[in-house]
C-alpha cells in the first residue's frame, strides 16, 4: 500500500506542476476577464456527465458478462469500475484498474480466466474506436501533424497495437502455445515466489492452464452465441468515449467559447494516443502537456491554461476523488486495505 501512495502523491505532484506550468505560461489580462464570465452552470453539467459515464461503463461491463452467462447487477458493476478508476488513475498505463477489475469479477463468482476476457475484452474496443477514429483525427488535424515527429509517433503507436492485436488473435488461436509459454516462465519464477516444491509448481501450473481454457473458451463465446453481447458493447463503447469527447465541448462553452465539435473530438483522438505510453502513474504531466500543445490548435492561450485545467480536473482527478471514496467501499473488507487502516491509525493509538 506504501507504494500505492507514493505513486498517488507522485502523480499528483507531477499533474499540478504540469498544470501550473502551462497555466503559468498562458495567464494574461484576457485570463483574467475569461474567469470573470465564466458560466459554471457549463462545468458542473460536464462533472455529471463525466459521472453518468461510470454507468454507461457499468452497462457496457454487465452486457459483456451476461454474454459469458453471468448476471451481475447494474449497481455492483458500476461500483466495481469506479473503484478501478483509482487504480487506474495511479498507476502506468492505468494497468492497476484492469487487475482490480479482473480481481473484483471474481470475487462475484466469475472465473478468472474468464473475468480476464470481460476485461481484456473492454480494453481492446476502447483501442479499436481510438484507433479506429485516428486518420480521421489526423485528417481534421493535419496542421499539426506534417512534420516527421508527429507522422513517426503516430507510425510507431500505430505499429505497436496492430503487434498487440496480432499476438492477442495468436494466443485465441493457438493456446496451447500461450500454455507452454506459461509453463516455462511459472517454472523458471517458481523459486522466487516460494513454490519451491514439484507438488506446488505443478498445482500452480494447472491452476495456469484452466484459467487459459476459461479465457479460450469466453473468447469463443463472444463470437458465437455472445455474438448480442459483444455489439451491445461495441454500442456502449462508442457512447462512453462520445460522452467523455464532450466534456472538453462544455468547458470551453463556460469559458464563452463555441469551439468545433469535429476539431475538438479529432484533438483528444489524438492525446488518447498519447496517453496510452506508459511513462508516468495516471499519465500526469503527459496529459497536462501533451493537452496544452494539441488544445491550442483551437484554444486561445490567454484560456489554454484554465482549459487544461478544467479538462484535466474532470477526467482526472475526479476519478481519483469518486473512485477513492468507491474503493474504501468495495474494498474495505480486504487484508490489504485493513493493514493500510491499520498503519495509518497506529501512530494515533501509540499517542
Amino acid at each position: 500500500m506504501t507504494r500505492y501512495k507514493k505513486w498517488l502523491f507522485g502523480s499528483l505532484v507531477i499533474s499540478a506542476v504540469s498544470i501550473a506550468l502551462v497555466t503559468y505560461l498562458t495567464f494574461d489580462s484576457e485570463t483574467v476577464e475569461a474567469l470573470k464570465r465564466i458560466r459554471l452552470e457549463y462545468i458542473l453539467v460536464a462533472a455529471l456527465l463525466h459521472i453518468f459515464s461510470y454507468v454507461i461503463w457499468g452497462l457496457r461491463t454487465r452486457v459483456l458478462c451476461k454474454a459469458l452467462g453471468h448476471r451481475i447487477g447494474i449497481l455492483k458493476v458500476t461500483e466495481i469500475v469506479i473503484s478501478s478508476s483509482f487504480v487506474a488513475g495511479i498507476t502506468p498505463s492505468s494497468a492497476g484498474g484492469e487487475f482490480l477489475r479482473v480481481h473484483s469479477l471474481n470475487r462475484n463468482k466469475i472465473p478468472l480466466g474468464r473475468a480476464t476476457a470481460i476485461v481484456v475484452g473492454e480494453r481492446l474496443l476502447d483501442a479499436i474506436f481510438i484507433f479506429s477514429c485516428l486518420p480521421f483525427a489526423l485528417y481534421v488535424l493535419g496542421d499539426i501533424v506534417s512534420n516527421y515527429e508527429f507522422d513517426a509517433a503516430f507510425l510507431v503507436a500505430n505499429s505497436l497495437v496492430f503487434v498487440l492485436l496480432f499476438c492477442f488473435v495468436y494466443g485465441v488461436w493457438r493456446p496451447e502455445k500461450v500454455k507452454y509459454l506459461m509453463r516455462k516462465l511459472t517454472d523458471r519464477l517458481a523459486p522466487y515466489i516460494g513454490k519451491k516444491t514439484d507438488a506446488a509448481v505443478l498445482h500452480l501450473m494447472e491452476q495456469i492452464d484452466g484459467e487459459i481454457d476459461h479465457f479460450h473458451d469466453s473468447v469463443r463465446v463472444f463470437f458465437s452465441e455472445g455474438r448480442k453481447g459483444l455489439l451491445w458493447g461495441i454500442v456502449y463503447t462508442f457512447i462512453f468515449w462520445i460522452v467523455d469527447f464532450s466534456l472538453l465541448i462544455l468547458i470551453l462553452m463556460g469559458l464563452s467559447r463555441t469551439p468545433s465539435i469535429i476539431t475538438a473530438f479529432a484533438a483528444q483522438v489524438l492525446l488518447a494516443v498519447i496517453m496510452i505510453i506508459p511513462a508516468t502513474p495516471g499519465a500526469s504531466g503527459v496529459a497536462e502537456l501533451g493537452a496544452a500543445s494539441i488544445f491550442s490548435i483551437f484554444v486561445d492561450s490567454s484560456i489554454l491554461g484554465i482549459t487544461v485545467l478544467a479538462w484535466r480536473a474532470l477526467t482526472y482527478h475526479l476519478n481519483l476523488l469518486v473512485g477513492g471514496l468507491m474503493s474504501l467501499k468495495v474494498i474495505k473488507d480486504t487484508e490489504i486495505v485493513q493493514k493500510w487502516i491499520g498503519d495509518t491509525a497506529e501512530p494515533r493509538r501509540s499517542a
